[in-house]
């Protein structure tokens, strides 16, 4: 069967062939790489990218189309007829919605989050592995001061309102192949959504409801996904307890994400050794949460 019709049988199903597939997005959308094909380095660079350039890529090509606190944003270049460089793919390491996940999961507050990692579709199949690998590499070098790399991977299915897959969830064979240690699952909790399958942001309506630094930013997300407009002389609170009402959001029980950790620097085996234990990876298939299904 075909890459394609692995994925059409994904959707379907709630099932996925791991092993078979690269998930890839092209604006928002998922797509699929058979996972054994091999990239042609010689027409690749990694190398650090500027703040809007990485910015701008990810809100594009994103399924969440967000983009998180970065620190260090590095990004995959092709080149092309007449040595033009197309950016295909990005990773950004940013600072993690809540900071106490760092020390929670890697033992030190010396670490970042790998918030980001967007490859288009047309890079061949093993490119997330070896640029990941470079990826980590650059970070390496412009922080040297930083011990451990955080990531989590989403298992739940994500859906428009009227039942469009956006992102079918995965558990990170991306982050196994790159020998991430599987050291649990956040917890799980409850969720919006908004009509086109995008999480509400937790922290968003936490900076409007206490008016904090940000919530002005933070109130402009939340309205373009469907919350309403805020009334005059309205607290952040009232607000916020008033949109949860009103706007056209989903709540959802997510079930948690898998979480990842990896060691960097110079004294990598110290670093492991506060890590958690390492958990079994899940292989090959793994029915996929989706609260579509569930409520059925």
């Amino acid at each position: 069967m075909s890459a394609s019709g692995r994925a059409r049988t994904a959707r379907r199903t709630g099932w996925l062939v791991l092993s078979d597939l690269c998930q890839r997005f092209e604006r928002r959308r998922e797509r699929y790489r058979p996972a054994g094909e091999v990239i042609d380095v010689d027409r690749f660079e990694v190398e650090p990218i500027e703040e809007l350039t990485a910015k701008r890529f990810v809100e594009t090509h994103h399924y969440s189309a967000s983009y998180p606190a970065a620190c260090v944003r590095v990004g995959l270049f092709r080149r092309t007829l007449g040595h033009v460089r197309e950016l295909v793919g990005a990773a950004v390491f940013s600072m993690p919605p809540q900071p106490r996940a760092l020390p929670r999961w890697t033992d030190t507050d010396r670490a970042l989050e790998l918030g980001r990692l967007v490859l288009l579709h047309d890079v061949p199949g093993n490119g997330e592995s070896w640029f990941l690998g470079k990826a980590f590499r650059v970070l390496a070098s412009e922080r040297p001061d930083l011990r451990a790399v955080l990531s989590y991977s989403d298992p739940m299915v994500r859906r428009t309102f009227d039942g469009q897959l956006v992102t079918p969830g995965h558990v990170g064979v991306i982050y196994q192949a790159h020998n991430g240690r599987h050291v649990g699952r956040s917890e799980a909790r409850w969720s919006y959504f908004d009509r086109q399958g995008r999480i509400v942001s937790r922290r968003a309506i936490s900076k409007v409801r206490g008016d904090e630094r940000g919530s002005a930013s933070a109130y402009a997300l939340l309205v373009s996904q469907g919350a309403p407009v805020r009334r005059p002389f309205e607290s952040g609170r009232a607000w916020v307890a008033r949109a949860l009402l009103e706007a056209p959001w989903e709540r959802v029980r997510h079930p948690g994400n898998l979480a990842y950790v990896w060691a960097i620097g110079p004294d990598r085996r110290k670093t492991e050794a506060g890590f958690p234990p390492a958990l079994p990876y899940v292989r090959k298939e793994l029915g996929i949460f989706d609260p579509k299904k569930e409520s059925t």
